[in-house]
């Protein structure tokens, strides 16, 4: 029984494998260090967490969560994101990339004088395009261009730059840095892809 579901698991897989260029993969998690710089603001840093699974051929669910505390202050802030993708293959290694996702942002309580203040939810969207490619056997990178927009905060168009060291067929070192109009994101860490 158990040759039969790992059988079955695999033939069903091995179109979802075949529908990205060579050398991509959309099924992965990755963690690690997180922070935002702020243009004449307060930067924090953290901890992030993203992933990626593959559920169709050329579709995939995405998702992130990072938790940042403002530089020399007492709180901070969470950010949630989930989404779909649509990846097409362009060329052997390289495919062409679009991302809806829901965007939440949580800014916890903080007290400033012993005036306590309430933090705040704010929720949007964000949609960006690009291209994501195996630029050799051991290095892959991407760039994405993206809006994003909200009930509660105005529109912003930001650009998005990332890429991964391959250690091994599972394992790599990567990064990703984000550009918008008042800050600069990133995060670096190790990623486990299958």
């Amino acid at each position: 029984m158990k040759k039969s579901l790992l059988a079955f698991a695999l033939l069903v897989a091995t179109p979802f494998a075949a529908s990205a260029a060579e050398g991509i993969s959309y099924n992965y998690v990755e963690g690690g260090y997180t922070a935002t710089n702020l243009d004449g603001g307060a930067d924090s840093d953290g901890w992030g967490l993203n992933g990626s699974v593959a559920i169709a051929p050329n579709f995939h669910v995405f998702g992130g969560y990072t938790q940042q505390d403002f530089d020399s202050q007492n709180f901070g802030y969470d950010q949630w994101r989930l989404g779909v993708g649509y990846n097409h293959e362009i060329s052997k290694n390289v495919d062409l990339v679009t991302r809806v996702a829901y965007e939440k942002f949580q800014v916890d309580d903080f007290s400033v004088g012993g005036v306590r203040f309430p933090g705040d939810n704010l929720d949007g969207y964000s949609a960006e395009v690009g291209v994501r490619g195996a630029l050799t056997p051991h290095l892959e990178g991407y760039a994405m261009a993206g809006y994003e927009d909200g009930s509660d905060y105005d529109g912003d168009f930001y650009g998005r730059l990332g890429a991964q060291v391959k250690l091994n067929q599972n394992w790599g070192i990567s990064g990703d840095v984000k550009f918008a109009d008042n800050d600069t994101q990133w995060l670096v860490g190790p990623r486990f892809t299958w």
